[in-house]
């Protein structure tokens, strides 16, 4: 099914107007993929909310012209669909790898971050990263660790004088 001129410029608006909000994209080949596991990734895809596209490889460099996903151009041969990150850089690269392991046609191509292209093999380091809530999480967690550790500081001469007189008290009683 052929698109027309006006369909074809619908579909690189979209893209690009994507391309132009996300923090990150994957580019994977869905070749050997039934329709019943593309139907699932792409309802897993909705409910991480991540964009999963199957986009013409020439509509696609057209669409990520002039945005920090241009390097992908190097990943777009062959069939493939791309997978863009919205909300947290390891979004879809995480979906990719779950969605891999039961899935074995699934094959990550490139990995855009930060204007950069990955190579596949970095999947694991990209889903790896933490999202924005887990990232606050544990600066928050490093910051407070000090503050825990000078409260103990300080309140450990009194509960050593209590554990003594109690020691004390314990000892007359039984002796």
């Amino acid at each position: 099914m052929a698109l027309t001129l006006a369909e074809k410029q619908a579909v690189v608006a979209e893209v690009s107007e994507v391309a132009s909000q996300a923090i990150s994209a994957v580019v994977a080949d869905y070749r050997g993929m039934t329709v019943s596991q593309m139907t699932q990734l792409r309802s897993d895809a909705r409910k991480a909310g991540i964009y999963v596209r199957v986009v013409k490889n020439t509509l696609c460099r057209r669409a990520v012209e002039n945005t920090m996903f241009e390097c992908l151009n190097e990943a777009l041969t062959g069939p493939v669909f791309l997978a863009f990150s919205q909300q947290a850089p390891s979004s879809a690269a995480r979906l990719l790898k779950d969605f891999a392991k039961n899935n074995s046609n699934v094959k990550v191509k490139g990995i855009a971050l930060n204007g950069q292209l990955l190579d596949a093999s970095q999947l694991d380091f990209v889903a790896s990263l933490p999202t924005k809530d887990e990232a606050i999480a544990k600066l928050l967690y490093v910051l407070k660790a000090p503050i825990t550790q000078l409260a103990r500081t300080m309140a450990e001469p009194h509960a050593q004088l209590v554990r003594l007189i109690a020691a004390i008290g314990d000892q007359k009683r039984a002796g």
